[in-house]
């Protein structure tokens, strides 16, 4: 069988300020360009040739995966940017401070915000008329939604565009967002709704993964120096 690597983004210039992101389109920042950098040093050590780079519609993604295939020299292979491995829609909190928010709803409900696999932020009143998603229709633009609502719009890509690539014994790689990662783990590795709660992907880490025929993860680690 063929290998995974997920990657999530270098540190953005939201992760810096500690503010909400999700479809926000942030720059990284210095450090992020070096953790893509870093990783992409972590990857070439693997010797991994990938068929194929799966990312999102939002630059802060993008950016770290051409840098990870510039370091490992692997600029020339397909590249899908899709609006399905977006970060996860804050809805009306983007933008907004961690702590802040914390100070006017209260921890418990920001906590539930969060890290809980079902609850579904403020929403937003109006969809993303960003031209990058021209081509989707306007009702399935999230205004806001839960990691639960995530994950039903990453599975449809991760069955038709990734695993058939996977079984056919090309290596993919992916690089997303942090609940977006959680969320494919959470298919990946057959993780209950609880327990999701306590995975979580740091900026610029990356996760290695093998399946067996039956796509059953048979070894997973994380990448190091």
């Amino acid at each position: 069988m063929a290998n995974l690597l997920i990657v999530r983004h270098g540190e953005s210039l939201a992760n810096q300020l500690n503010t909400y992101t999700g479809w926000s389109d942030v720059p990284l920042t210095t450090l992020g360009r070096q953790q893509a950098r870093r990783v992409g040093q972590q990857i070439q050590a693997t010797g991994i040739q990938f068929s194929h780079v799966h990312t999102s519609l939002l630059k802060r993604a993008i950016l770290t995966s051409y840098i990870i295939l510039d370091v490992t020299d692997q600029l020339a292979i397909p590249m899908t940017k899709s609006w399905r491995l977006n970060e996860r829609h804050y809805g009306a909190l983007r933008g907004l401070d961690k702590e802040k928010t914390r100070a006017v709803f209260g921890v418990p409900q920001v906590a539930r915000w969060r890290r809980s696999y079902t609850a579904v932020p403020p929403l937003l009143t109006t969809f993303s008329q960003a031209r990058r998603y021209r081509y989707i229709a306007p009702n399935s633009r999230p205004r806001g939604e839960s990691l639960a609502q995530a994950e039903q719009r990453l599975l449809p890509y991760w069955q038709d565009q990734v695993v058939p690539g996977l079984l056919a014994g090309q290596d993919q790689l992916i690089v997303a967002h942090g609940s977006t990662l959680r969320a494919l783990i959470k298919i990946i590795e057959q993780i209950s709704d609880q327990d999701i709660d306590g995975v979580e992907v740091e900026n610029g880490e990356a996760l290695y993964y093998r399946f067996d025929s039956k796509m059953k993860v048979s070894e997973k680690r994380r990448l190091t120096d």
